[in-house]
């Protein structure tokens, strides 16, 4: 089963930027979608961004700040953030699913935290 890691996370201030990245253990191909979710303290997991294909698509308050992107090999995608902000802050996860077998897969996630 394909393994997915996530890099990145750390301590920045409101305003500041962040690249995530998510490494495969093979190639993401394998994958009808990839996905970033955020984990906030007390909520539920929520979608941030989602790759298919070379279709994106982002949740509202992300739009225009963050950006999803594959890498330049097969194995790597990315979710640059920039003009973060205090709600932004949370434990950020890489996702893979695919659709013809209906499997998804989660990385162990990378904690961002945005400070003032």
């Amino acid at each position: 089963q394909v393994q997915l890691v996530e890099s990145g996370g750390g301590l920045v201030q409101a305003g500041g930027s962040l690249r995530l990245t998510c490494t495969a253990s093979e190639s993401i191909s394998a994958f009808t979608h990839m996905s970033w979710y955020r984990q906030a303290p007390g909520t539920k997991r929520e979608m941030v961004a989602v790759l298919t294909g070379v279709y994106t698509n982002y949740r509202d308050d992300v739009k225009g700040r963050f950006t999803i992107l594959r890498g330049n090999d097969k194995n790597t995608i990315f979710l640059q953030m920039t003009d973060l902000k205090l709600e932004d802050t949370g434990v950020y996860y890489c996702g893979g699913y695919n659709e013809d077998e209906d499997l998804g897969v989660w990385g162990q996630g990378t904690r961002v935290t945005v400070s003032l």
